[in-house]
């Protein structure tokens, strides 16, 4: 996500935020656990940065035996790929997809990458001039990439998205033959809500409403300024949809949401949020950005997210033993 200001506290916490050159007031500020409903924070956390610099939102693929995760590396503006044998220990990143001169991708970030016919297919966000729009690439490897047009797949058009749309997730339905889109859409600095769109071929996009399907809840403080950045996953009968939710500009957790069609009906889990900063540590500011996998072998669900104490985001681990994540079978 974007540099963001520094506020955390115990109980509730007035701090005096230090940006780049100027300060300001922070808000007060509720504190929740850094963790609920059975997840647990990988104590060896994070994962990722360090050296690297800022990196912050993460797509994770499966691939057989090997994770690979592609990240938004901030000092390169690109996607960078790295991989795992056991989603835990990473080797040395290189660029998967980097700037390009079409006018709208000068800064390159926030992918999704799905497998599917024998291709690798990324949707990323391109970003520039103060807008955001989401293009379309592909790759038979997974590490060489080629763009499918120099021109966005997805842009703000509805007046709900403002300037910006960003954070694709992306699914294939093999039954209805066609790609399905959750992403961002509002303000450049931090979108509003997220919205849904689908598509034949993963270049042509139809946005069947012309408003969010999911807003954020002004009944839950935790979450009710903004709801962002999903990843959806089709886990039994259900739609599950993990999601940065906002206080206020400069505070996020992470929680989750479940859905018989991934469009409509959102019940939220009642422990959210599940995933919170965790005082003095490197994830002391907020937490953005979950992306989920169910390890059937180990029976746990494995949870990726990029922290932020100071200026500097990085990647982390969460997991929660079993399949059943709380909400109950209401």
């Amino acid at each position: 996500m974007n540099k963001r200001h520094i506020s955390i506290g115990a109980l509730i916490v007035v701090l005096t935020l230090l940006g780049a050159g100027w300060t300001s007031a922070a808000p007060t500020e509720l504190s929740f656990p850094p963790t609920s409903s059975g997840w647990e924070k990988y104590p060896g956390s994070p994962v990722l940065g360090g050296s690297l610099g800022t990196c912050f939102d993460v797509a994770v693929l499966k691939d057989g035996d090997l994770y690979r995760m592609y990240f938004s590396w901030r000092p390169k503006k690109s996607v960078a790929l790295v991989e795992s044998a056991d989603g835990i220990h990473w080797n040395k990143p290189i660029i998967a997809l980097g700037p390009a001169e079409t006018g709208w991708e000068a800064d390159i970030n926030r992918p999704v990458v799905v497998k599917h016919d024998g291709l690798y297919h990324m949707w990323y966000t391109g970003q520039s001039q103060g807008h955001s729009s989401i293009g379309y690439a592909t790759s038979t490897d997974g590490e060489v990439w080629k763009r499918e047009s120099t021109r966005p797949v997805l842009s703000a058009d509805q007046p709900w998205e403002k300037i910006a749309v960003m954070c694709p997730h992306v699914m294939w339905d093999d039954a209805a033959r066609q790609y399905r889109m959750w992403y961002s859409g509002g303000e450049q600095y931090e979108p509003d809500a997220i919205g849904y769109a689908i598509s034949p071929d993963g270049i042509h996009w139809k946005k069947p409403m012309d408003h969010p399907i999911f807003q954020a809840d002004p009944s839950h403080s935790w979450e009710q300024y903004k709801v962002t950045a999903c990843q959806v996953v089709k886990h039994g009968d259900q739609y599950l949809m993990f999601y940065i939710g906002f206080s206020d500009i400069n505070h996020a957790r992470i929680g989750v949401a479940r859905s018989p069609d991934g469009i409509s009906k959102w019940e939220r889990l009642p422990s959210n949020p599940i995933i919170s900063p965790t005082p003095s540590q490197w994830d002391a500011d907020a937490c953005y950005k979950p992306f989920a996998i169910y390890d059937s072998k180990q029976s746990r669900w494995m949870l990726w997210y990029n922290g932020r104490h100071g200026g500097v985001e990085r990647i982390g681990l969460a997991t929660h033993a079993g399949e059943d994540l709380g909400f109950g079978n209401h």
